[in-house]
């Protein structure tokens, strides 16, 4: 299914859950429905720069959530209702879609696992590989038109170093307000050197993170 729009692919995934309750031993104590337990896990998840997903490489955003149910009103109005729930994944990306997928199970496999782990047809015995993973994702994967309109089509990392160099730049002109030309020129040398504008790597500005004072990685 091609959601891609030039170097940018839109990811968009409806997992049903399981029904009823994880066997005992699930996660060593768990009492609860595959949903209720799942919606803790995704709550547990850490965000930031210390969420899995900063660690997929070329990931501009995503998010996890729970959609229990919904209901259609049309005209006329008729009411419908979800047969399950469903784990809903929303991602944007640069690449293919089959690199991306094998990158996301080489960093946060582990994580992959603790959450797809309560949706149907992904357990440890069907999914064991890269290749198993891509095959489930793409089951699960829907047309969608929504990208994220920040996205220049660039990998991330030069989208990282362009956020950094905006963010300095605005610190540099802030500094040398009333300056001479000449300062401002001996000052904009030293600008150059620190920054690296043609370094992707570093400094830059950190994945997944939002927060001015921990944006930078050195």
């Amino acid at each position: 299914m091609a959601n891609q729009s030039g170097n940018a692919y839109a990811l968009a995934l409806l997992c049903p859950v399981r029904a009823g309750a994880p066997p005992a031993g699930f996660d060593g104590q768990c009492q609860e429905s595959y949903a209720a337990h799942l919606r803790y896990v995704l709550q547990s998840v850490r965000v930031s720069g210390d969420s899995p997903m900063a660690r997929v490489p070329n990931t501009y955003l995503s998010r996890f959530f729970l959609l229990d149910d919904v209901f259609y009103q049309g005209s006329p109005a008729l009411e419908e209702h979800l047969k399950s729930s469903y784990l809903v994944f929303c991602c944007n990306f640069h690449g293919e879609l089959e690199p991306y997928l094998t990158g996301m199970w080489k960093t946060i496999e582990s994580e992959v696992r603790l959450i797809l782990n309560h949706c149907v047809g992904f357990s440890d015995q069907t999914v064991r590989d890269a290749a198993a993973f891509i095959a489930y994702i793409k089951k699960c994967e829907i047309k969608t038109t929504f990208y994220f309109n920040g996205s220049t089509d660039q990998p991330l990392a030069e989208q990282l170093k362009g956020l950094y160099l905006k963010q300095e730049f605005s610190k540099f002109a802030f500094e040398n307000q009333g300056r001479s030309a000449r300062e401002i020129q001996e000052a904009f040398g030293e600008f150059i050197k620190g920054t690296e504008p043609e370094n992707t790597a570093r400094p830059a500005w950190k994945p997944g993170v939002y927060d001015l004072d921990k944006v930078v990685a050195k």
